[in-house]
């Protein structure tokens, strides 16, 4: 129960006390989670698991340490605080280490809002099983594949609680249902594989098996006889599945670690365009029913929605109170954390503005290109932008798909991409980053 993780947390406050710490906070998380795979119609593996992690974090002046454990015995949380507090006697000066003021503190928040735990019954094993059967199948019914790799069903809730010595507690939880499907086309050194997967917070939201398992199998099948591109700058134009990367590539250089430490290429443009006009970036970490949202960050601090970029212009960092406090800015709310590590900032759920056109429309007016639809590896400067990546997909001409293409690698500059993107309309609005498909003018596609 939720009253049982809040405490725990107060345990382990009062035995960081009793152990010497200034100020501290603690971290339970509890979850359990069920997961069916089956292949050729056979079950192939089935997990259970159920588990709970506790975290201390203590602070002696500027001085901090985080340990944590699975076990919950008081005389191993009164050791877990003993040992944290050594260690916060030996560690090295942190001058931007510390707490949330308590005025500062996430009050009355609405979880029961957020709707994120699914209250109705468990699907169980056999349920999971039929679920994962039914996928397969499906896949392995459309013409052209010819062995699948694996499906399987899924569920997990977990419930997460927060408590400090500035006086905040609060908690909350959360559920999980998935499907997926991965299915294989051709032989030898010809195969080529695809898949679907579908996550929702509520298994009422997810779609039928059928429909993800033939999906599957109709995007494994177009693949069939992929070979290379041809090498040059061509227009490449990122599948709403892959486009949410290279916004990602945004978000992760506007990290307020990266910002403090120097090491992003946009350090310096705050208030400058990074996107083309029009277009804004927005975060919302309170969308219902949606896996990212929770009430408040990793540090009790209360949570809003927030613009990242408005109208192709950068206004703001994505800060945790270190971080904030390094660059003599407030938190933005953005710190989360594990058990074992002390807050970080990260960015949670995204939007990006949408465009006027379908994808298909995009690449019509692109005429000759790239579709991605797939990426793999990466090579990407954090201080330059100078991006690279491994990518699959496939070859259009005169806005129209010819055939499907391997093995290329796709290169240029973050900064100059990024102002050139024009997005479609196809962003799916469940996910925590809505992207759509993303046009990218003049990238350099080595292939043939």
């Amino acid at each position: 129960m939720a009253d049982d993780l809040a405490g725990l947390t107060e345990r382990l406050l009062a035995a960081a006390k009793a152990a010497g710490a200034e100020a501290a906070d603690a971290l339970a998380v509890a979850g359990e989670s069920l997961g069916i795979e089956v292949r050729n119609g056979a079950l192939e593996h089935a997990e259970r698991a159920e588990g709970i992690d506790v975290g201390l974090r203590v602070l002696l002046g500027r001085r901090q340490a985080c340990v944590s454990s699975s076990d919950t015995r008081p005389e191993t949380l009164a050791a877990m605080a003993e040992r944290a507090v050594a260690m916060a006697r030996e560690a090295p000066e942190d001058p931007w280490c510390g707490l949330a003021a308590p005025e500062d503190l996430a009050t009355g928040w609405d979880v029961a809002a957020l709707d994120l735990e699914d209250t109705s019954p468990l699907p169980a094993p056999a349920e999971l099983e039929a679920a994962a059967r039914a996928a397969e199948a499906a896949a392995a019914a459309v013409p052209g594949i010819t062995l699948m790799e694996a499906a399987g069903a899924s569920w997990s809730r977990s419930r997460v609680h927060l408590a400090a010595s500035n006086g905040f507690s609060g908690g909350y939880r959360r559920t999980s249902h998935a499907l997926q499907a991965v299915a294989i086309t051709g032989e030898g050194t010809g195969m080529e594989r695809d898949y679907a997967f579908e996550s929702r917070t509520h298994r009422a939201d997810l779609p039928e098996p059928e429909a993800i398992g033939r999906l599957a199998g109709e995007r494994t099948a177009a693949r069939a006889g992929a070979g290379k591109p041809p090498t040059g700058a061509f227009p490449v134009l990122y599948d709403e599945r892959v486009a949410s990367a290279l916004i990602g590539h945004l978000v992760s250089a506007i990290n307020g670690t990266a910002i403090a430490r120097g090491a992003s290429w946009l350090k310096s443009a705050m208030d400058e365009a990074v996107l083309p006009a029009g277009l804004d970036l927005v975060e919302d970490p309170l969308r219902p029913r949606v896996g990212g949202s929770r009430p408040f960050d990793g540090e009790g601090l209360p949570v809003a929605r927030r613009v990242l970029v408005a109208d192709g212009v950068l206004r703001s960092w994505t800060l945790d109170l270190a971080t904030g406090r390094q660059l003599g800015l407030p938190s933005t709310a953005n710190a989360v954390r594990g058990p074992s590590s002390p807050p970080s900032p990260a960015a949670g759920n995204l939007a990006l503005t949408q465009g006027a056109l379908d994808r298909d429309a995009l690449m019509a007016e692109a005429g000759t290109g790239l579709l991605v639809t797939a990426m793999l590896g990466a090579s990407i400067n954090p201080t330059t932008g100078d991006y690279s990546r491994g990518a699959s997909g496939f070859w259009f001409e005169n806005g129209q798909i010819v055939r499907p293409v391997n093995e290329c690698t796709i290169a240029g500059n973050l900064g100059e991409m990024l102002m050139t993107i024009r997005p479609a309309n196809d962003a799916r609005p469940w996910l925590g980053r809505v992207v759509p498909s993303l046009l990218v003018e003049g990238l350099v596609i080595a292939g043939d």
